[in-house]
């Protein structure tokens, strides 16, 4: 991981951390409000948020206790990244993705702007869907700044995430 600290480098990362703002601003999860992009070149190919499958299926109310443990995903929702990289391949971006940047934001739910990314990565879900997709890079915003990560990086961090 390194944190972009070239001024333009820097410029354009926060502008599309603000793109995949605006998504989160979209989620209709009732726990977390998520985001993404992904960028190749200058063009957005995908984008998501994090939401129920479908309206039916929420188990949102539930707590992470509520669950079997050989329950991998405690949420209730599609993440933000998995509904970004879907909607990069529906349209027809797939030969992008391996020349492409994921930017992920996630807002605070009653302020509704963009929140620094808590620690390391985490979620090996989105981080192994990633990984076959072959986008090699990950922003986030930490409060250190704006983080890259490698996309076999940010799997190993997500794996060995809390140990």
């Amino acid at each position: 991981m390194r944190f972009i600290t070239n001024q333009e480098d820097f410029e354009l990362a926060l502008h599309f951390l603000h793109k995949a703002e605006k998504m989160a601003q979209e989620s209709k999860c009732h726990q977390a409000n998520c985001g993404a992009v992904i960028v190749s070149g200058l063009e957005i190919i995908g984008q998501g948020t994090n939401h129920p499958a479908d309206e039916t299926n929420r188990r949102c109310h539930l707590s992470k206790a509520d669950y079997n443990p050989k329950v991998t995903d405690n949420t209730c929702c599609i993440h933000a990244e998995q509904d970004a990289i879907t909607d990069a391949l529906v349209k027809g971006n797939a030969t992008k993705l391996p020349h492409s940047r994921l930017y992920f934001a996630r807002i605070d739910m009653v302020k509704r702007d963009i929140q620094y990314s808590k620690g390391k990565p985490f979620c090996t879900l989105c981080s192994k869907f990633a990984l076959r997709w072959k986008i090699p890079e990950w922003v986030l915003f930490q409060e250190q700044g704006i983080a890259l990560y490698g996309s076999r990086e940010y799997d190993r961090l997500s794996a060995t995430y809390g140990k």
